[in-house]
């Protein structure tokens, strides 16, 4: 399914993805990380757990060491987000380490403490059974970054009006994230944030792709679940385990009072926290 990424709408697609990776992935900590498939997108390079490593699935085309991944050869278009200099060594691509299924990741049980799926659900033939294994080798309160492609949206929709379009993706397997909530919550995850993004009409057009910038905000304000991708951050949650609070936070506000300036959290434009029911 990566043909696409190699347009200018694939271009526009990985830039969302990437930033929001990075900044999915910067705060959790851990020892043992894992991006499963897409080595176009630099998923782990915002993380700072000592492993990290890429897997490909079957049929992934080994990426260039030279050219790098499209946010390396594009950096301006993919990504703007700039390593800080203390932190340049995280920001290498990583090369791949392994070839897997998804279905059948050979890890150990509880061995991961990071596990990123960008496009993988769509891309398996057998996405229930990928997330599965997910849950399997994922520690618990383990995190799980999944994006892809949203097939309720006027990306979806164009697919299905111009089905000859090569540079359109293929939304036929996408899993919605309807669905994948429900699935996420079968397997006992709790979903910690999520975010839609790229409203703009698709376009082999850089330049129109431009043009139609002023659809993001207005994506955003009108029809917030219906952009192009999502991304998913999920948790594992076993009963009778849960991290505790340190004894230094303070507790909540008693009902009726005026919560304190630091205490209230800002509107984020990029991550819905908690998602609504």
């Amino acid at each position: 399914m990566h043909h696409w990424t190699d347009s200018a709408l694939g271009h526009y697609l990985l830039k969302w993805e990437q930033q929001r990776f990075d900044e999915a992935v910067a705060d959790i900590f851990g020892y043992h990380a894992l991006q499963l498939g897409l080595p176009q997108l630099q998923g782990l390079r915002g993380n700072r757990m000592p492993h990290r490593w890429l897997a490909l699935e079957g049929l992934d085309p080994v990426p260039d060491a030279k050219a790098g991944t499209v946010a390396q050869a594009a950096a301006d278009r993919v990504s703007q987000v700039q390593p800080p200099a203390d932190d340049a060594h995280n920001f290498a691509p990583l090369m791949p380490a392994l070839r897997t299924a998804p279905e059948a990741l050979p890890f150990a049980e509880a061995s991961l403490d990071l596990l990123l799926m960008p496009h993988t659900l769509e891309a398996s033939n057998d996405p229930h059974a990928a997330l599965r294994e997910a849950a399997r080798v994922l520690v618990p309160e383990g995190r799980l970054v999944i994006s892809g492609l949203n097939p309720s949206s006027l990306l979806g929709l164009q697919r299905r009006v111009e089905r000859s379009a090569g540079y359109l993706p293929d939304l036929s397997l996408g899993v919605g994230y309807w669905r994948l909530r429900d699935w996420l919550r079968l397997l006992s995850f709790e979903i910690e944030a999520v975010q839609f993004g790229c409203y703009r009409p698709a376009t082999e057009s850089e330049k129109w792709l431009s043009r139609w910038q002023f659809m993001e905000g207005l994506g955003h304000r009108c029809w917030p679940v219906m952009g192009g991708v999502y991304c998913v951050v999920a948790v594992k949650r076993v009963q009778g385990m849960r991290l505790m609070s340190p004894s230094w936070r303070k507790g909540s506000v008693p009902a009726g009072m005026k919560a304190h300036v630091t205490q209230r959290q800002p509107p984020d434009m990029f991550w819905r926290n908690k998602e609504e029911n």
